[in-house]
């Protein structure tokens, strides 16, 4: 399975209190694809990950963010997290680079609810590899920096809609995300 690419964010004053309500903010400022919108599934887990979920609700046609917040309030907990699924568009290889929406998941950590990073909200954009330049397809940089764009244009958002005390786009990897992709740019030279 592919690495992930995740931005991380921690925020002043979060607490139980204001949790779905940054929830919320992030969901509406994220640009869900135009091509599949809205939110169309939404998890909420108690205590850990590993547990089932105990909310799995998949909505048939993309739910509205108020809708969601509403079912996640039903959950309200410090210790559960919520995760909203959903698509953005981005450029991917098939044949040819085309537009499209590609999944993404926007998770809220409950003030109790353990995970490694400590964060407070997490947006998983999906497989690393649609934002590192891929030298042996044609005109990678180009579609990848449109990618790489979106990200920033989303981080620039989300600092103005949410009080934001910290931020860290990594990988599962481990590795420094910025230097492999100016790594995988000169190697396209």
């Amino acid at each position: 399975m592919p690495d992930h690419l995740y931005l991380s964010l921690w925020l002043h004053g979060f607490t139980p209190d204001t949790m779905l309500r940054h929830f919320q903010q992030m969901l509406g400022a994220f640009p869900f694809s135009k091509l599949r919108p809205g939110i169309g599934a939404l998890r909420v887990y108690a205590m850990e990950l590993k547990e089932p979920p105990a909310l799995e609700h998949a909505f048939v046609e993309g739910a509205d963010v108020d809708s969601v917040v509403a079912m996640c309030r039903e959950f309200e907990n410090p210790d559960c997290a919520y995760i909203a699924e959903g698509w953005w568009e981005l450029w991917k290889y098939r044949d040819s680079w085309q537009l499209g929406p590609s999944p993404v998941s926007l998770i809220c950590y409950g003030p109790e609810f353990e995970n490694d990073e400590g964060d407070h909200l997490r947006i998983d954009f999906g497989p690393e590899s649609h934002y590192i330049p891929q030298p042996h397809l044609p005109d990678s940089a180009r579609a990848i920096h449109s990618n790489i764009r979106g990200i920033l244009r989303l981080i620039g958002e989300l600092k103005e809609a949410l009080p934001l005390e910290g931020r860290k786009l990594w990988s599962e990897s481990e590795e420094n995300f910025a230097a492999r992709v100016e790594s995988a740019l000169l190697e396209g030279e």
